[in-house]
């Protein structure tokens, strides 16, 4: 759900604790998103800002993201003024969905400048925008030209218009209501959800008042589930079960970093599923034909039957005739032969056993052909399978596979010099008595795992007959605790992972080999179990991955 102004007004509370602040660094994450890196008198912080037509948003975050190695033109522009900039002031514009900060900085002859930075967080209009002293538009993130927009222009050296204020009334504010009109809009700030939980909460006994007061004293997120939507406010949400609460700024992380990710992937990736998804459809889309092409290789023998039956009745004068008739010697049936009415007898045969031989020559290739289009259909089934459950380095790593197979073109790269091999970003789960639990989810990660990192006396897990991640346990002692978790792990991580009893084989690694001539990811194992799981993320996300 999109953020109301009620619940921008609480981000812009929060990050009244960091100012004044340092802009450190700012980076790109996506299209749509900023990074800011921070020193604040609480330490270093990061701001992020979104501006996606549906998650769009501003907080606090810890969690890492990626950069694209080519900043856009915006970001540039922001580094070069607001990089070593402070802060000096957070507010919101009228309770709108808009932020105004103020920023400080020094220019190249030292003089200080004070400008804006206007955070709009209106849905598919979602913008970031610098403004100067003159109160002109320095750049914006996202551009809109007179002949788009001909009330606002957000372009470079336009004048800079706010956000007209909505004549509604302030909900901090005012005492009291009119039930007859909604409250979306009689109030500034209401979004339906909001107004619904307001509505539940009076209908069973609260005022308006005190309700509005606890959203102003309110410094949590409350996230609960409706229809396997993510719904939150910053209150409870008491017309709705199984509420969680959070920090304001951890709750938006939790809420918004999976949903952006699969945005991220897509932007900084060069699309991976689409590509993925028009392999499996060009591969799927052969081997129909191909097997179409075999069906008729294997009828080949009727070609000859024509050919040695024409000889064998010593058939002459056929031009003009487009079939004959002949009696099959074999088994007395009649057998109806087209003829090329322009050729006579044998040249007709001979036609017959030229194609003949062609088909049967054609069998052989063809059959070549079905076995490389299925291991190609399989491999990028494997890799589709991989990118649903894909963070963006794991997404790197498929779409470096993928180049270093020559499925993609390669990007060129600045060279950096003594640059050290990357290590696949793969999943480690450390045990309370020290068990190394360690899983990849792609090709590159699982490969490393198998034949790189682990020992031959480790234990390795693979759900059977799915595409899905290599398990490796670091331990001399795997109670059945370990292998249920392992095994839960490498259910999960697959294909099966919305099955029931998906069997995991599991061995020693010394007793898995690479297929030869095969893609990375492949192996062959022999004195193997197998376990029955019940693939469950909820047992998996009670250890703490490092």
């Amino acid at each position: 759900m999109a953020l109301d102004a009620i619940l921008i007004n609480k981000i812009t509370d929060s990050l009244q604790d960091i100012l004044p602040c340092r802009i450190n660094k700012i980076y790109q994450i996506s299209k749509t998103e900023i990074l800011f890196h921070l020193k604040t008198s609480q330490g270093k912080k990061q701001l992020i800002i979104s501006c996606h037509s549906i998650y769009n948003r501003i907080n606090l975050t810890n969690r890492s993201y990626p950069t694209p190695e080519e900043p856009g033109n915006f970001i540039m522009v922001l580094r070069k003024y607001l990089e070593g900039a402070s802060i000096l002031r957070i507010e919101q514009v009228s309770l709108d969905r808009a932020i105004m900060m103020d920023v400080s900085f020094r220019n190249d002859i030292g003089d200080r400048l004070n400008w804006k930075l206007s955070v709009e967080l209106m849905g598919k209009y979602a913008n970031v925008i610098l403004i100067n002293d003159q109160d002109r538009i320095v750049d914006a993130l996202k551009r809109i030209p007179p002949f788009e927009n001909n009330v606002r222009t957000i372009h470079p050296g336009a004048v800079f218009k706010p956000i007209q204020r909505q004549d509604r009334k302030d909900p901090f504010i005012e005492k009291s209501y009119d039930p007859s009109i909604p409250l979306t809009k009689q109030f500034l700030g209401f979004s339906p959800l909001l107004e619904k939980e307001v509505k539940y909460r009076i209908d069973n006994g609260e005022s308006f008042a005190d309700i509005m007061q606890k959203i102003k004293q309110s410094n949590k997120l409350y996230v609960a589930s409706s229809n396997n939507e993510a719904l939150f406010h910053c209150i409870e949400l008491k017309h709705l079960k199984n509420n969680k609460s959070y920090d304001i700024n951890e709750g938006f992380d939790i809420v918004y970093y999976h949903l952006e990710e699969k945005d991220r992937i897509k932007q900084l990736s060069g699309d991976l599923f689409k590509f993925v998804k028009k392999q499996i459809k060009h591969y799927s889309n052969k081997l129909i034909k191909l097997n179409e092409a075999l069906d008729e290789a294997l009828n080949c023998e009727i070609l000859k039957t024509y050919g040695d039956l024409l000889y064998t009745y010593n058939i002459n004068d056929t031009k003009g005739q487009n079939s004959i008739e002949l009696e099959n010697y074999e088994d007395g049936k009649m057998i109806k032969i087209p003829l090329d009415p322009k050729l006579d007898g044998k040249a007709n045969a001979n036609k017959w056993y030229n194609k003949y031989r062609k088909q049967k020559k054609a069998k052989s290739y063809i059959e070549e052909q079905i076995a490389i289009a299925t291991k190609e259909l399989v491999y990028f089934e494997a890799i589709n399978e991989q990118l649903t459950i894909a963070d963006f380095n794991d997404a790197k790593e498929i779409k470096d596979e993928l180049v270093d197979l020559g499925y993609l073109k390669k990007q060129k790269v600045k060279i950096r010099r003594n640059k050290k091999p990357n290590i696949p970003s793969f999943n480690t789960i450390i045990l309370e008595d020290g068990t190394k639990i360690m899983f990849g989810k792609n090709n590159i990660q699982n490969d490393y795992l198998t034949f790189k990192l682990a020992n031959k006396n480790d234990l390795w897990f693979h759900a059977k007959d799915y595409h899905g991640s290599h398990v490796i346990v670091q331990t001399t002692n795997a109670n059945e605790q370990i292998i249920r978790l392992a095994a839960n792990i490498a259910a999960y991580y697959s294909a099966g992972r919305m099955s029931s009893s998906v069997p995991v084989n599991y061995c020693l690694v010394k007793n898995l080999k690479k297929i030869p001539q095969s893609k990375i990811g492949l192996v062959s194992l022999s004195s193997y179990k197998t376990i029955y799981i019940d693939p469950d993320l909820d047992i998996i996300s009670k250890y703490k991955r490092d």
